[in-house]
This record gives C-alpha cells, structure tokens and sequence, in this order.
C-alpha cells in the first residue's frame, strides 16, 4: 500500500483517472468524494457492502453524474488494483484489508483537500465536545464576517466547497482519529490553530487499547510547527503529554477556576461562568456569563472556541459575544420540542457513557434521562453515577444497557424498562413525565442494531415525540 504518491498535482490531472471511492454511505462523505471526482473528469467507480436498496438516497443524489459506476453489496478486487487511486472512507481499516492492499494510491477526502486547498486550518479533535466546537467555532466566525467553511467528521466533506477556498478562507475541520489515521506519514495536516478536546475511552471495540487511539489523536498536531497554537486539556494528564510533544506553541483551557502554574498562556472559567483568558500575560474577558446553550460541558466547549477565535486574530469581546448567542446543534442537547409544560432535548449524540453523564448534569435540576444502546466495549461507571442525580430514568434496550443494569443494581438506582423499542421508550417518556419536566434523550452508547447511526437515532427520536 502506498499512501503518499497521489496521481495528480493541479485539478486539471484529475481528468481521465480511474478512481474507485470505497464506502458510499449515508452521511456525505463518499457522495462528496464521487461528485467531486465525477465532476472533474474521473473515470468513478463506487463500492459499498452496503446494497443499492440501503444506499438510495446517496445514489439519487449522485444521479446527474451517469457514468458513474456502481458495484454494491459487494467489493472486487479489479476495482482496487486497477484504479490509479482509491479514495477511502474513514471507517475501514487499512490492516489486512486485501482490497486495499493491492491498491496504487489511497487517499481520503480529507487529504485530498489538504493537499490542493490553500485555506487556513482550524482543527478539532478529541474524544468529546467535537462537534459542538467546530459547530460554534463556524458560527462564531461567520457571525463577524469571516469567510469561514466547516466539514470534516461533522458529516460534511470538505471536497464540498474545496472550490470555494483559498489563503483568505479559513476552514474549521472536526477531525475523528480515524481521519487523522488517513493523514499519518503525508505531511499535510498543518493547522494554524488547533484543539484537542478531553481525551476519554471510545472505539475501543477499534482500536483495543487507549494507547493505539491516542497514538492517532496525536496525528492532529504532528506536523504543526512553532508559529501554530495547540490547545491541551489542563485537567488530565494526556494534555500535559501533547503539550510536551508537540512543536506548536501551547494554550491550555480548563474547566476549573484558575489555570495551573506551570501554565503561561489559556483560558478558564470563573465562579460566575465568564470565561477568561491569558495571553503574553494580558488577561481579558473571552466568554459573557450568559449563554443561549445549557450545560457545563457546552460552556467549556464555547471558551475553547472562543480561545481558537482570538488566537486566530478575532478581537477577544466579539468573540465572546458572537458565542453567547449560538444556539447549540441537533442531536447534541438539541431543544425540539415542548409539549403539557414538558421540555424534551435531543442529545443522541452521546455515544459514551461520560457525555450522557455530563447531559444529565446540564440543567439546574434533575431530568427524565432516557438512555442505553449497543456497546463499545467502554465502561458505563460514570453513567451509572450521574444517574444517582436523575429525576427517572428509562432504559433502551440493547448491549450496552445489559452492562449499564447491574452497575445500577449496585447503586440501588431504580429505572424503567429496559424497552425493546424507541416508541415504547418515548410513549413511556411521555406518560411519566409532568408539567415542568426536562425529558433528555442521551443514550451513551452506539446506535447499531435499530438504527443506522446516531443521526438517524435523533431524528426518530424526534419524530416519535411529534406523533404520541
């Protein structure tokens, strides 16, 4: 396999290559890579496992591109080894994969952004918070007029507004450790400014040990130089570990009340909620007390955009200013919906046990939590916990809820169900909620089983409680 001899230099090469996209999907990343492909003169072939009865609505949407050629439900082998390149989907794994080793040249659509785009990068990773971040960090941006462009793990190819970038364009990428796996050893991922948002257990079903996921988180800031800013986690010891490994000056958050001593430059939030920051040792107000958003973990999350906006070169109060009024993203502590003085929040992005946790312990009094699902070999310690602090709580059935069970057993935590379905999750939500009630719905586990992804669990979830 050979990961850096792309067969084009300009644009213009692209006309005539054959390049087969592996994984198709339902979420933009591969209908992005074959439209753009398509569009400047590739000879496309797409290949999924998935069939053409599943893939539909990515197959309709790519229909105004005829030649496009599609292999589905299965994957063969000419496809790979006669193709002068195969773009990747990041959820397929590189060892043992005869597919992809007998391929000429991989690439994936972030690296073949990084390698034609001159725009200023702005990249988040980490195990938590990264969607929320970009997502106000864009909005931040745009509201004081940059020219700003999101995509990456947040479900938009960056291939998508490729075009539309240049040296004046700053691009925020969200960008999952399988992404960043995509980029070892290329040179490409240079970002102006960078995060690494707090590092927990996930994908371990993946990956099998902390070290092997961290290993590819650090890719974020491998190739950063001295005159990049990298943000760390003050409060555990893997940021400590980036700070000391990466050549980029360090900026450090916190989500306590004062930064640590060693630390000269970052942000923190005070007793009241503001955010400040410190700089070339000026401190200044970055983050107002008042937020449209609920939560501690989303108030953090706004102070590390916030951090990324004035290290970018936004003036501090207009930065803080702009965030104060951004109005969260769906399927993360997302407010759809208010029914009998009921308030239901839609927070389906939470695949691990902590993030349901920290939804549970995002309003000032105790909710309805609604959670559980399919495992990922993590560890639901911390979701137990927090339910000591939850009004009621309702189970869905699945893998993970059979591990969540007896850790609540043990706790003498009582709860409802587990349901073997989400409409007999949500009329149960319904019947025991009361006037005044917070119903959030933050499963803390992985979607498989009853749903394709953690999108399509939210947005059922969503509409269920517009029908009971």
């Amino acid at each position: 396999m050979s990961f850096n001899n792309p067969p084009f230099s300009t644009l213009a090469d692209i006309a005539g290559l054959r390049v087969t996209v592996m994984g198709l999907g339902l979420n933009g990343g591969g209908l992005a890579s074959a439209r753009f492909f398509a569009r400047h003169g590739a000879e496309v072939t797409v290949t999924d496992m998935k069939t053409a009865a599943e893939l539909a609505p990515s197959i309709e949407a790519l229909a105004e591109f005829p030649a496009i050629r599609f292999i589905l439900g299965t994957h063969e082998l000419d496809d790979f080894s006669n193709a002068d390149m195969v773009l990747k989907n990041p959820g397929v794994k590189l060892a043992g994969n005869r597919y992809l080793e007998s391929a000429k040249s991989i690439e994936s659509d972030v690296s073949v952004f990084l390698r034609f785009s001159q725009a200023p990068v702005l990249a988040v990773t980490g195990s938590k918070g990264k969607s929320s971040t970009v997502s106000a960090l864009h909005y931040g941006m745009k509201k004081l007029g940059y020219p700003v462009f999101l995509g990456g793990n947040i479900t938009v190819s960056p291939l998508s507004f490729l075009e539309e970038t240049g040296p004046d364009t700053p691009v925020v990428l969200e960008l999952s450790s399988w992404q960043l796996a995509d980029l070892r050893g290329r040179g490409l991922l240079k970002p102006r400014v960078a995060l690494i948002t707090p590092i927990m257990s996930d994908h371990q079903n993946w990956y099998g040990s902390m070290d092997a996921y961290v290993a590819d988180k650090k890719l974020l800031y491998a190739d950063m130089g001295p005159e990049s800013r990298l943000l760390c986690n003050a409060d555990d010891g893997w940021g400590a570990i980036f700070a000391s490994e990466t050549r980029a000056a360090v900026h450090w958050y916190t989500g306590g009340d004062t930064l640590p001593d060693s630390a000269s430059n970052g942000a923190w939030l005070t007793g009241d909620g503001r955010g400040i920051m410190r700089k070339d040792s000026n401190e200044t107000g970055i983050l107002p007390e008042k937020l449209a958003v609920p939560g501690a973990h989303m108030r953090q999350n706004l102070l590390n955009a916030a951090q990324m906006m004035v290290l970018y070169g936004a003036d501090a109060k207009e930065a803080g200013d702009a965030l104060a009024t951004f109005p969260g993203i769906e399927h993360r502590l997302e407010f759809f919906h208010e029914e009998n003085g009921v308030r239901y929040y839609n927070d389906s992005a939470a695949t691990i046990p902590e993030a349901a946790a920290a939804a549970a312990a995002s309003f000032e009094k105790p909710v309805i939590l609604l959670c559980g699902g399919t495992d990922k070999n993590l560890e639901f310690t911390p979701l137990a916990e927090a339910a000591r602090n939850v009004q009621r709580l309702l189970l869905l059935d699945g893998t993970g809820t059979e591990k969540l069970i007896p850790l609540l057993a043990e706790r003498n935590i009582p709860f409802d169900g587990p349901f073997g379905s989400l409409e007999a999750l949500v009329e149960a939500a319904k019947r025991r909620a009361s006037p005044g009630d917070i119903v959030v719905f933050s499963p803390g586990a992985t979607s498989f089983g009853m749903f394709k992804n953690e999108f399509d669990r939210g947005r059922k979830f969503k509409g269920l409680f517009q029908q009971f």
